[in-house]
């Protein structure tokens, strides 16, 4: 079965008071069980926002790795799941869940093949 990327920008959470981000653990965690019960959830997870991040850059020839996310980068990664679902319109049907559950917008891309 294919694989699906499910994922959202931290900039779309929006600004909500401590409790509400709370009040969102267990709708969340309800999908995440629902996903694995199912049989479809591969791997997935939030970001720290505060924690450390690097950028890695080999387009010069030579690899520079640096402190901090890419430069011109004005939205950044908050957090997804992977799953592995039928076809897009089960992917489609997931991500709904998972957008209920958080209570942001999220994006689903399917995975490429994998070169031979």
């Amino acid at each position: 079965m294919p694989e699906y990327l499910i994922y959202f920008n931290q900039q779309w959470v929006g600004d909500h008071p401590e409790e509400w981000f709370r009040g969102r653990v267990e709708p969340s965690m309800a999908v995440v069980n629902e996903m694995k019960a199912a049989g479809v959830w591969v791997f997935g997870g939030g970001l720290e926002e505060d924690a450390p991040v690097y950028a890695a850059d080999a387009t010069s020839g030579e690899t520079m790795i640096t402190d901090g996310p890419y430069v011109e980068t004005k939205e950044h990664l908050g957090g997804f799941c992977v799953v592995s679902a039928s076809d897009d319109e089960e992917a489609k049907v997931w991500a709904g869940k998972v957008a209920e559950g958080c209570g942001w917008p999220q994006e689903v891309r399917r995975f490429g093949g994998v070169p031979e």
